[in-house]
């Protein structure tokens, strides 16, 4: 076998490779997305805050934190190792790094932005200026 060949061979293995991977990975991403899509607001979601949620940005890579159906006003508290936030019935340590402070929070209260699987994505503080 030629030097060409194999060349030819080899590049004609990496595109079916890609091709199958295309294959696989768009449906993969599309199910994700429609599982994101699917997720409903609370029932008492105020839409006028909806801008305000869309605006909060992930500390530090500036990925969006979702929306007003993954973010909503929660129960914190102060413990030894930082905050906790109050989801879906149990207290939850959240990471220093998804904090947010800001001072135009127009909740009043806490804010998490959760994804289950995925966990805490954006906590804001009430308020506290």
């Amino acid at each position: 076998m030629s030097h060409r060949s194999s060349l030819v061979g080899a590049l004609l293995r990496r595109a079916r490779l890609h091709r199958f991977l295309g294959f696989a990975v768009i449906p993969a991403a599309a199910l994700l997305a429609a599982s994101v899509g699917l997720a409903r607001p609370p029932a008492n979601a105020d839409p006028a805050l909806a801008p305000w949620y869309q605006s909060l940005r992930q500390p530090g890579t500036q990925v969006s934190c979702c929306s007003l159906a993954d973010c909503r006003p929660t129960d914190y508290r102060t413990g030894a190792n930082g905050y906790e936030a109050y989801i879906e019935g149990s207290w939850v340590a959240v990471p220093p790094d998804k904090v947010l402070r800001r001072v135009d929070n127009p909740t009043g209260r806490a804010v998490v932005c959760y994804l289950p699987g995925w966990g805490i994505l954006c906590f804001v503080t009430p308020d506290e200026a």
